[in-house]
């Protein structure tokens, strides 16, 4: 029995992604097209062999943020730095460094960053996305 197990141990550690360390200013960053003074970098996805979550860092300027919109998948996010106003469903919440925000699926919300830079993980599933514009423009962002 310890060698069949052995084996199946074996069969599914070879199958398994390889694992890895980068360093994150390595990372190309990319411009956000619907964001503000917005980049992303994925540090992790499907291109470094993780099969079910992405780990995306996002940076935002000054004046920066994201209007209105929502994801077909759900957010886990990580404030590393800055303070933002972050809107989800009908609340806004103040955000800065340490706090963690939860956006379900299909939910509404935006970004505006109140100390830049305003920076955070966000980890979301290797699944197909499509983003929604709900508003265009610093109105759709809270400033009413």
């Amino acid at each position: 029995m310890e060698l069949v197990t052995s084996i199946i141990r074996g069969i599914l550690m070879s199958s398994s992604p390889p694992a890895g360390v980068k360093r994150s200013a390595a990372v190309e960053r990319q411009a956000v097209a619907a964001g503000e003074a917005t980049e992303v970098q994925v540090l992790i996805g499907p291109a470094d062999g993780a099969p079910n979550f992405s780990m995306r860092r996002f940076i935002m300027g000054a004046g920066g943020g994201m209007p209105r919109h929502t994801n077909e998948v759900e957010h886990e996010q990580y404030v590393l730095a800055g303070r933002a106003r972050v809107g989800i469903g009908d609340e806004v919440f103040e955000v800065e460094s340490g706090d963690v925000v939860y956006i379900p699926a299909a939910t509404p919300h935006f970004y505006e960053v109140m100390d830049a830079p305003f920076e955070f993980l966000c980890i979301v599933p290797n699944t197909q996305d499509t983003v929604r514009i709900l508003e265009e423009g610093t109105k759709a962002r809270g400033n009413r």
